[in-house]
């Protein structure tokens, strides 16, 4: 493991592509601002492993047990669809994650943006994207 001292604003090249900036630095936490390509999934570790793990449930479905579920999705080829369901499982492990913070913070969208260590405004389009809506 490479182990890199950074201050504020300082940036870490990942390769080409990939930056990781140190944005602030608040007691024993860090947050980091990673701009990479967009085919370039960027997660924390435990949206990571929630998302890993519900892929190898998935796994366990056999591409002819597809069969027909192309049509349903909209999906041209059985792999198609396989690729498809495996988007809307990682959309999914995303949308208990997040409904699980707010329910800690009950309901409170700004808290649960600190918690999650993102803004407010990430986390808006964020429950946008997954149609999550907290009721008042």
């Amino acid at each position: 493991m490479l182990v890199l001292s950074r201050q504020r604003d300082e940036t870490v090249m990942i390769g080409d592509d990939i930056e990781v900036t140190v944005v602030d630095i608040r007691g024993d936490k860090v947050r980091l601002g990673i701009t990479a390509p967009r085919e370039i999934s960027v997660h924390r570790k435990e949206v990571y492993d929630a998302i890993r793990r519900e892929n190898r449930a998935a796994a366990q479905v056999r591409p002819e047990d597809l069969t027909g579920i192309g049509r349903l999705a909209g999906s041209s080829t059985p792999q198609k669809a396989a690729a498809d369901i495996k988007q809307i499982d990682e959309d999914n492990a995303e949308k208990r994650l997040i409904g699980q913070v707010l329910l800690r913070h009950k309901g409170d969208i700004s808290a649960a943006a600190a918690s999650l260590n993102i803004t407010r405004g990430d986390l808006d389009r964020k429950m946008e994207m997954l149609k999550i809506k907290v009721e008042k």
